[in-house]
């Protein structure tokens, strides 16, 4: 079977061996006859998947007791929602950075659960770079960032510090780099991109940040009920979190964050570079705030396109094309996608300038 380069946006590329133990598991889970798909959410079994699951989280971010993890449904765009009805108070407002479509819809939720302001937006450059500069105000309950931007492939590089209790959506690149969690009231990811399967949401809180809204909710939308029921108020998405699981146990058991983070700059390095040296592309953000997940680059000639897709498809590169609003190729460079795949598409960018600069 040929190798394929998966360099999917998202969902995006898991490690095989994950791959491997998760479809075993479909089969025949834990040694008990029985797929994972037909046990009990409440059998001992999965407790304990899900128990692990909550731990690794604390054990990679490098947090204590006083943070709670929950894994919910309804992926990141559940959260633009959840974000503000469990911080924002009806007499406060929330502060907001705008750094593309995902941080732009988070505002919109936002602006309908209460008062909101945006502190600072890179819209007038079509979100080409982040924004820096500004001011947090030291009044609102909460100050939202997105840490990375998926579809236009911009990065925070350092994160600044917030007088108020700090939100971020981590969901493009959660543990691909070490941050310190410690400056975070509340850190949210979509597994999709980097941690597992669709379906699955993690939510890591700090325990002082509960009941701060004052509002009612309902008990699916609040943190407390979730917290309280260990993830398991409802029925969790028992697949998803089973393989989010066997990813964040990969990521520990190899060296954790500061092991990826050194091979992720590999990549990252090996790619930009090539995409500055060749004649052929050029990349479409600000240099300084270049995505080490998400590598956005152009053809510098409309009719090459169609020429560098023939020798994409040849070399088994798959999921480049770049998204509607961009244009042209995105490299998603997540956890689990192997250094050498990343040569492959260097080396098919250089046959590519030799044959047709």
């Amino acid at each position: 079977m040929s190798v394929i380069h998966n360099f999917s946006a998202g969902p995006g590329i898991l490690p095989k061996e994950v791959l491997k133990q998760a479809s075993e598991a479909c089969i025949n889970f834990d040694n008990m006859n029985l797929s994972l798909l037909e046990i009990s959410h409440r059998s001992k079994n999965y407790v304990n998947v899900m128990d692990e699951a909550r731990q690794l989280v604390k054990d990679l971010f490098e947090v204590g007791d006083e943070y709670e993890v929950i894994y919910l449904g309804g992926g990141a765009s559940l959260q633009f929602g959840m974000v503000p009805m469990n911080l924002l108070s009806e007499a406060g407002y929330a502060a907001y950075v705008n750094t593309g479509v995902w941080a732009s819809k988070a505002i919109k939720e936002a602006k309908i659960v209460g008062n909101t302001k945006v502190l600072a937006s890179s819209e007038d450059k079509k979100f080409t770079y982040v924004p820096k500069g500004y001011e947090i105000p030291s009044d609102a309950d909460y100050f939202h960032i997105t840490s990375n931007n998926t579809i236009y492939g911009t990065q925070m590089k350092s994160f600044p510090k917030s007088p108020v209790p700090m939100v971020c959506d981590m969901s493009s690149d959660l543990f691909s780099r070490r941050v310190n969690a410690k400056d975070f009231a509340l850190i949210y990811a979509g597994a999709q991109k980097n941690m597992g399967p669709a379906g699955s949401t993690m939510v890591m809180i700090r325990k002082d940040m509960l009941g701060k809204s004052g509002r009612k909710m309902l008990s699916m939308l609040d943190y407390s009920v979730h917290i309280k029921g260990e993830s398991m108020y409802n029925t969790p998405p028992v697949f998803p979190v089973y393989v989010s699981m066997l990813t964040l146990r990969w990521l520990k058991q190899n060296g954790g964050v500061d092991w990826i983070e050194k091979i992720n700059q590999q990549k990252a390095d090996l790619l930009y570079n090539e995409i500055d040296r060749n004649s052929c592309f050029v990349g479409t953000v600000e240099k300084e705030d270049r995505s080490h997940m998400n590598v956005c680059f152009l053809p510098t000639k409309a009719e090459y396109e169609a020429e560098f897709d023939k020798i994409a498809k040849e070399r088994n590169l798959s999921g480049i094309k770049g998204h509607r609003d961009v244009g042209g190729y995105r490299a998603s460079l997540y956890n689990a996608l192997p250094l050498e795949s990343v040569q492959v598409l260097v080396d098919a960018m250089k046959d590519f300038e030799k044959k047709f600069a």
